[in-house]
């Protein structure tokens, strides 16, 4: 299945919460998770009075959730889980650290860009660069210690200067150090479940994918 094209506000409300997937438009007072707090569809407000979900239920929803956050597909999300699963520590604290270490992700939590989306567009078209190389994979995986930058010239782009000028995601971040004269960014260390900004019980993914 490829990646989904539809309107981001029906993620949101599919979810019953802001995923965030718009930047700062998901900030106004026209947000339709506010303005109608139910599923999309013509049975989205009947569902809504249905009986108690199920477990499974709750954690396909918590999957689904963290998935649409970070803009990964299936494939990606399983490959992920897959892969922190054998490290020591916490499955799900890993699994949401591996998410966070994206490079779109990284590029978003900066303020270089203003949704994970745009993130990952500003990569694709070579506009930033790890460790002075242009990087073109935003699933890429950066590395304590890593520098990212967004290359000189597109720093006077529209979009990131917009961005730039919107937000301060970066600024309460202990594990990433952001210098916005240059346009820079750094991974201080391996982000840790208390420093990650997502409400999530992740716990939930774990249990779904041991069955």
């Amino acid at each position: 299945m490829g990646r989904y094209t539809g309107p981001s506000c029906k993620q949101c409300r599919r979810e019953g919460t802001k995923l965030f997937l718009k930047g700062t438009k998901c900030f106004t007072e026209k947000c339709p998770v506010e303005r109608r707090p139910y599923a999309p569809g013509q049975h989205g407000q009947s569902q809504a009075r249905r009986r108690k979900a199920s477990e499974y239920a709750k954690q396909l929803r918590e999957k689904q959730k963290i998935k649409r956050i970070y803009g990964v597909s299936e494939v990606q999300f399983r490959n992920t889980f897959e892969r922190v699963s054998s490290l020591p520590g916490i499955t799900g604290h890993n699994l949401l650290a591996a998410l966070e270490s994206r490079l779109d992700n990284l590029v978003y939590r900066m303020g270089f860009a203003a949704s994970r989306k745009a993130a990952r567009q500003l990569i694709r078209h070579r506009h930033v660069e790890v460790n002075a190389k242009s990087v073109d994979i935003p699933s890429y995986l950066v590395q304590p210690g890593e520098e990212m930058r967004v290359r000189m010239k597109s720093r006077e782009q529209v979009s990131v200067q917009a961005a730039m000028d919107q937000s301060s995601r970066g600024a309460s971040l202990s594990w990433l150090a952001v210098d916005r004269e240059t346009f820079s960014g750094r991974m201080l260390e391996r982000p840790q479940r208390a420093s990650i900004p997502i409400a999530a019980q992740e716990q939930l993914v774990v249990e779904l994918y041991s069955k």
